[in-house]
């Protein structure tokens, strides 16, 4: 069953109270900049009152500005575009093999359980960490809510980021995230840059704790299809889960390639 229709019928189910949360918005209407952002706050708030979020983080939405950084990020993604030696050297792909290498050492133990939990090897969850934080080094420092609201205002990608600004309201009327939790352009947050609904579907526990941030993309990957023992390269059956990871072919390839260095092939 469609899962709007699944919901009408449920909603009230936990089982489909996310769902229920996220039915498309038709009253609340997208801008292009940033004159029309305090009149969809009022509007958008008024509807997620009404499906039950609290008025404690109506007040944190309601306090959100129009992000323009955010806006000018969303805008200006053109490392993807590049070949993938070019976006290697651009993100320092040498150095987060070399550290991924070491870490994978040192951290043996953390490794060696989440691959007996979730089938994965340290190389991709290594070269995804290096790749979205520096390994924990640069996670953000934009208002998670104040971004996330933006790109749900703004007409670009509204219906996608309508759903995850719900989750964000959500996992902040769970105590899971603070208003004021900072992340990066886009509303990711943590070691390893969830969005919102991978949180609520991924998530392990706090991803500012590496652990965790691991743990939580593993989770990721072993539910996009990720196989034990499988390879990960292009074309092998394990791709497709990093294809999930991100929808860059460039960066897809280089997770992929860095992963198996690290993991000791070349």
């Amino acid at each position: 069953m469609h899962i709007f229709r699944l919901a009408l019928v449920l909603c009230g189910s936990a089982l489909v109270a996310f769902a229920c949360l996220t039915s498309p918005a038709h009253a609340v209407q997208c801008g292009s900049t940033a004159a029309g952002y305090e009149t969809w706050k009022q509007q958008f708030a008024a509807e997620a009152r009404a499906k039950g979020v609290s008025a404690s983080t109506i007040q944190a939405l309601m306090a959100t500005n129009y992000a323009q950084a955010t806006i000018n990020a969303d805008r200006g993604q053109r490392s993807f575009s590049l070949t993938l030696d070019q976006f290697l050297a651009k993100r320092g792909g040498p150095a987060i093999v070399a550290k991924g290498r070491s870490l994978k050492q040192s951290q043996g133990a953390l490794f060696a359980s989440i691959q007996q939990r979730y089938g994965v090897p340290p190389g991709p969850l290594l070269a995804i960490w290096g790749m979205e934080t520096g390994f924990g080094a640069v996670r953000g420092n934009q208002n998670m809510l104040s971004s996330i609201a933006t790109l749900s205002y703004d007409c670009r990608r509204s219906a996608f980021f309508t759903e995850h600004l719900y989750a964000a309201l959500q996992l902040i009327d769970r105590g899971v995230l603070s208003p004021a939790q900072r992340g990066s352009m886009h509303g990711e947050v943590g070691q390893t840059q969830f969005m919102p609904k991978a949180i609520l579907a991924y998530g392990t526990g706090n991803l500012e704790v590496a652990a965790n941030a691991l743990n939580s993309a593993a989770n990721f990957l072993k539910a996009h299809g990720w196989r034990a023992g499988a390879g990960y390269q292009p074309g092998e059956p394990n791709f497709a889960a990093i294809q999930a990871w991100n929808a860059a072919g460039v960066y897809q390839k280089a997770i992929a390639l860095m992963g198996r260095q690290i993991d000791g092939g070349e």
